[in-house]
Parts: C-alpha cells; structure tokens; sequence
C-alpha cells in the first residue's frame, strides 16, 4: 500500500513518522508531502531518503491512504481534493464537527471507520500518543 503525508516536515508529521516507524507500519511507497518552501528537502526514514514533494503538484491517485498533518487551513481546502482519488486520514480540527467525516478514535470508537465512504475523509483526534 503506497501512503502520503501531508505536512511531514512539521512537528505532527514528524511525529507521525516515527510511531509509523514504531508500529512498523507496511507500506510499499512513501510520498512526504509539505509547502513549497520545503520541496527538494530531504528527510531519511527507515535507511532511506525521501524528497520532499509539493502538496500543489501531488497526484494523490498514487496512494491509497493520505495522512493529512498539516493543520485546518490546509485540510479545509485540500483533503477535498485528495479524497475524490484516496482516503483521507485528517488530524486537523477542521472537520471534527462534520456531521457527515467520522471522527474516529480506534480505542473508542473503531467501528466508526465504516462510515468513511459519505467523504471518503477520517476525522481523528491530533494527539499522537508517546508509548
């Protein structure tokens, strides 16, 4: 499964890197996505570099899922856009009071998950645990 973060070169993308890291997590690719200001950065995850790719530019049919890290500004107007190709997976506050994007706390409330498809975006709380 290829995979995209959005907003990996901030403080919650960071994050998200390493319990994807401590989870061992699999996937096949791996897309870091970030403002142009960070394009052609280079950020070595797992041995390996990856550059960082504008989020204006990304082709999101390239991933099925999308981790959306980046704050409501940029989940308001882009995690849309990426949902009519992938789904989305959003931290942001933006769409928490969206009656139609489940937010989903997998301890709590898993089964909400199956309620994705109205938007094809996940709503789930930002605060990435620290085990």
């Amino acid at each position: 499964m290829d995979i995209a973060i959005v907003g990996a070169t901030g403080n919650v993308g960071r994050k998200l890197l390493e319990v994807i890291e401590k989870l061992n997590f699999e996937f096949s690719e791996l897309y870091l996505i970030a403002s142009d200001k960070s394009i052609g950065k280079k950020i070595t995850f797992k041995k390996k570099t990856y550059s960082i790719v504008g989020l204006s530019d990304f082709d999101f049919s390239k991933v099925k899922i999308a981790f959306f890290s980046a704050g409501s500004v940029i989940a308001e107007k882009w995690a849309p856009i990426a949902a009519k190709k992938t789904i989305v997976i959003d931290n942001s506050k933006h769409f928490r009071m969206n009656k139609e994007i489940p937010l989903v706390v997998p301890e709590v409330n898993a089964e909400a998950l199956k309620l994705y498809k109205n938007k094809n975006i996940i709503s789930n709380a930002n605060v990435i645990p620290d085990h």
